[in-house]
C-alpha cells in the first residue's frame, strides 16, 4: 500500500495497543509450553516454570534502555486514513510466528 501510493511519505504500522516485556516473555514462554511463575524484583527477577521449577528467564540489566519512557504506543491513523491500513495480526499471532520463526531457525 505504501508503495502504491501517490505521493511517497512515511507511516506508522502498529496496533494502537501496549505490552510489556513481560507479557511478551510470559505468551512466548506458553508457546514452548511454559508456564513461567515470576519471582524477584528489578534486576535479581526471574520467570520460572511452574512445572519443572527450572529458571526460564532472567532479567539482564544489559539490556535496560538507558532513558526508559513511560508508555511506548504507536499511532497508525495516518496510514487508516491514506491508506485504508488495518492490523490484521493479533499480539498473539504475532509471539506465536516470532516463536515459530526462531524455532525452525534453530530447529527445536
Amino acid at each position: 500500500m505504501m508503495l502504491n501510493a501517490s505521493d511517497p511519505d512515511d507511516y506508522i504500522l502498529a496496533t494502537g495497543d501496549t505490552w510489556s516485556v513481560r507479557d511478551f516473555v510470559d505468551k512466548a514462554a506458553a508457546c514452548l509450553g511454559f508456564n513461567l511463575e515470576w519471582a524477584g524484583e528489578g534486576k535479581h527477577e526471574q520467570g520460572i516454570d511452574r512445572k519443572t521449577g527450572k529458571v526460564i528467564v532472567e532479567v539482564d540489566p544489559q539490556f535496560y534502555r538507558p532513558a526508559e519512557v513511560e508508555c511506548l504506543i504507536g499511532n497508525a491513523a495516518k496510514a487508516a486514513d491514506r491508506l485504508g491500513w488495518r492490523p490484521e495480526t493479533s499480539f498473539d499471532q504475532l509471539v506465536e510466528m516470532m516463536v515459530q520463526a526462531d524455532c525452525n531457525r534453530i530447529a527445536c
